[in-house]
């Protein structure tokens, strides 16, 4: 149907009539993005300080996190093709589909013995959806290790994208992978499934799908170390200064992706009700926004981005330490 018919046939905005359903509309106002809204809508719009965004987890803002030249020169290469201006199939373009197959392949030959999930959705009789968006982004004692080398033992759906680890959130550009050399998938029809989700759904920028041969092929690993680094060294400042923060405990130092859950003592803090509370008054006294984890299923508990440029983390839990000094005053 063209963009003409579609415009005829859509009603005048009183025409419309429905109901909300109160269960999505609860939902929706439980998502990172609107939970996020509605605490910067409190804030002091007369106030001189930089915010300081501790909440999001976008690290492209920050020059330290600028993503990779080749990565750049992919999609301008791309885009001044004209090649990349027509509509895509649903699955995708097959020269990325390739260029990430091949890429992802590259992952793949561990020795290991088979991982305890793994053998766990075996006996289930059950597969294993692994959520790899932060695939690599690791800097502690244990290396990351791709869910699909298991396989074998039990049929894995890896979903993966160039977000995080080329530091690109708003290119909007991911994939679905099976790692399924049983044929568990083909012969219970799961890809075509998935297939015809796709044929209806919104597809990445086309212009963005023409630049991931040369993305993937071109960037340098010095890229990707630089990332790491920076982020090994902002997880270092957020674990020591968490340390000293009143109210605040930090279960583990991060040793991976871009964030940190801590738990709230609301016994130490004064006149804080719960951990959306607390992000509220923190955004409106020092212009510094977290995410309450009540967002991501964690009620009193916050989630915390080290994800930015080490001085603004610093000032940020600089300021998070003043504030909650200042809240647990009179329970000294």
């Amino acid at each position: 149907m063209s963009n003409g018919t579609m415009s005829q046939l859509t009603p005048a905005p009183d025409a419309w009539n429905f109901a909300p359903d109160e269960a999505l509309l609860g939902l929706s106002a439980l998502s990172v993005r609107s939970v996020l809204g509605s605490i910067k809508a409190g804030m002091d719009p007369g106030s001189d300080r930089p915010v300081i965004p501790l909440g999001h987890g976008d690290p492209s803002a920050f020059p330290c996190f600028r993503t990779a030249p080749e990565a750049v020169e992919a999609v301008s290469a791309a885009l001044h093709s004209g090649e990349h201006n027509s509509y895509p199939t649903g699955v995708g373009l097959e020269p990325a589909r390739r260029s990430i197959a091949r890429h992802l392949s590259l992952d793949l030959p561990y020795e290991l013995s088979p991982d305890d999930v793994a053998k766990t959705a075996r006996k289930l009789g059950i597969f294993v959806i692994a959520d790899e968006v932060y695939a690599h982004l690791t800097f502690g004692k244990n290396r990351f290790v791709p869910m699909g080398v298991f396989g074998s033992v039990a049929p894995v759906l890896t979903l993966g994208s160039i977000s995080k680890r080329w530091v690109v959130p708003g290119w909007r550009l991911g994939w679905i992978v099976t790692n399924d050399p049983n044929g568990v998938f083909r012969r219970t029809k799961l890809v075509e499934s998935i297939k015809s989700y796709l044929d209806i759904s919104c597809d990445p920028a086309t212009f963005v799908q023409g630049a991931i041969p040369e993305l993937l092929e071109n960037t340098k690993q010095e890229f990707f170390n630089k990332t790491v680094d920076i982020l090994r060294q902002t997880a270092d400042i957020c674990w020591e200064k968490l340390k000293g923060i009143c109210g605040i405990t930090c279960p583990s130092k991060p040793e991976g992706s871009m964030f940190v859950m801590v738990k709230l003592d609301l016994s130490c803090l004064q006149d804080i009700k719960d951990d959306m509370d607390f992000c509220c008054k923190l955004a409106k006294e020092e212009s510094v926004v977290v995410l309450p984890g009540c967002a991501v299923g964690y009620k009193n508990w916050v989630r915390i981005t080290f994800a930015i440029g080490p001085s603004s983390l610093e000032d940020g839990l600089d300021r998070l330490k003043s504030f909650c000094s200042r809240h647990s005053e009179t329970k000294k």
